[in-house]
């Protein structure tokens, strides 16, 4: 199924089986995900594609490990250890990280070093929980009995759905809080970059993790949603569009699964009047370029006053026309490639739209000259938008900004509120009370001050149509625990 070119070139040991209950297992049949190059458009690697009869015994083999394994059973403690084993061999993978990052999505290896190296700290941050977050409560009952106790407990077999731009970020923030709540997990890889969940299953076969704890399977929409409807699965974590999104959480209210959602974003920078524009243009010039602006909570719609709009268009052009678009592996390059032909034929359309409804095209708008193969696209600038515009509405994802003018302050918060998303925002101003008024006032899930923000050690996540629940921090193992209420006529040894 997989050649030894291709073999040769992904730093993973088995891209032709799936990890299922501590093993590397063969298919259930001969089909395969070829993965592209996007800088290259050369074939990087070639994957197993699940079915059905893999789905289901990926399930059965969590569900084993949940129900009658020794996982869910250990102390908090005992599994933190787990989890620090998994920082340090992360670490010791860092570059083989990074270098699948940069291969199969083009994010710029400069980047994808820098994040592949320090991911390892979330696992690090869950382990440090064991010890501190308050798993069981103590309460005076109220309609009888003398001793009340709140415990939370594993929610129980989960499927975590990672998507392509973030692999490693985004599997980190999935498993690293399941793992410590007890859970178990069917981790169901991106068919575009499955590679970071292959090398999470060769550690997690090193670092001796209980069999069916962890299992990996790489599919394309259809057979995900087998999962998804999978009864014996407990739980969905998703990070994705909105329109899966909703697909998701639909199927999820037919069952009475729990789901946690982290979906699209259209997030506002607002630029109140005191500001530098020239300033306000290289921090956002500075986001918009990670990640090919394949960003959920990128800041694409850049809100000023109507006085100050061609100035600050002006400013903008500048800041992205110096943006430099190439080989993501070399490091003098800000900006790589977008991940892959469709996602550009995407931005494309969207970029063809924006001219068709009266935007200014203030720079960008095409393909850079210089590159004749590779998904790239250049930096965009949209100048004179009108809110109720498609490139205003809509999630291009991609690095095009649309820069909207406003009447005042007021006007100003409530074009930026004016959108089906509610995942980012933020507010550029030279006072900080008046950075603090206005981020109360937008329905955002994050606000940050001066720049582009998320703060994983916090929480994320979005409000409307942007999700459901957060991720990170303490509000990210909330998600992967249930409640339960214990009253007891007398106090149990482990309180004496």
């Amino acid at each position: 199924m997989t050649d030894a070119t291709t073999l040769d070139r992904a730093p993973i040991a088995h891209p032709d089986r799936f990890f299922i209950g501590g093993d590397w297992v063969a298919p259930s049949s001969d089909s395969t995900i070829d993965v592209i190059t996007p800088s290259t458009e050369e074939l990087y690697v070639t994957v197993a594609e699940a079915q059905q009869s893999d789905v289901e015994r990926a399930v059965a083999a969590a569900r084993e490990a949940f129900d009658k394994g020794p996982w869910p059973r250990m102390s908090h403690a005992e599994r933190a250890g787990y989890l620090r084993e998994i920082s340090k061999r992360l670490a010791a993978r860092s570059a083989d990280v990074s270098s699948i990052w940069t291969s199969e999505m083009g994010i710029t290896s400069s980047l994808g070093g820098m994040m592949a190296g320090s991911v390892g700290g979330t696992y690090d941050y869950y382990a440090s929980l064991a010890d501190s977050f308050a798993f069981e409560e103590r309460h005076v009952p109220q309609g009888g009995g003398n001793v009340g106790l709140l415990v939370r407990e594993p929610v129980g077999v989960v499927a975590a759905i990672i998507p392509w731009n973030g692999p490693i970020l985004l599997i980190a923030v999935k498993i690293a809080p399941a793992l410590l709540a007890g859970c178990t997990i069917v981790l169901k890889a991106s068919p575009e970059a499955p590679g970071a969940a292959y090398v999470m299953a060769e550690i997690m076969e090193e670092i001796g993790l209980p069999k069916g704890v962890f299992n990996v399977l790489t599919a394309d929409r259809e057979v995900s949603e087998l999962l998804v409807r999978h009864p014996d699965i407990d739980k969905v974590t998703f990070t994705g569009s909105s329109v899966a999104g909703k697909k998701i959480a639909s199927i999820c209210g037919e069952r009475i699964a729990r789901c946690t959602l982290e979906l699209g974003g259209k997030s506002a920078a607002v630029i109140l009047d005191d500001y530098d524009l020239n300033a306000a243009a290289q921090s956002i010039s500075g986001s918009a370029r990670l990640f090919t602006g394949q960003v959920c909570s990128s800041l694409t719609r850049i809100v000023v006053s109507r006085n100050r709009h061609d100035e600050l268009l002006d400013a903008m052009a500048s800041a992205f026309s110096a943006i430099r678009v190439g080989d993501p592996f070399d490091a003098a390059i800000d900006m790589g490639p977008l991940a892959m032909s469709r996602q550009r034929d995407r931005v494309e359309e969207y970029i063809a739209k924006g001219r068709a409804e009266g935007a200014t095209v203030a720079t960008g708008g095409g393909r850079p000259a210089h590159l004749n193969r590779g998904f790239f696209v250049e930096p965009t600038v949209f100048g004179n938008v009108d809110n109720n515009m498609t490139i205003a509405r809509e999630e291009i994802f991609g690095p095009v900004v649309s820069v909207i003018p406003a009447d005042n302050e007021a006007q100003a918060v409530e074009i930026a509120n004016d959108t089906v998303f509610g995942l980012n925002a933020s507010v550029f101003t030279n006072d900080p009370d008046r950075a603090y008024q206005v981020a109360r006032e937008l329905r955002s899930g994050t606000v940050g001050h001066n720049s582009f923000r998320s703060d994983f050690s916090i929480a994320f996540g979005g409000f409307k149509q942007s999700g459901i629940g957060r991720e990170g921090g303490k509000e990210g193992l909330m998600p992967f625990l249930e409640a339960k209420t214990i009253i007891l006529d007398a106090e149990p040894s482990h309180l004496r």
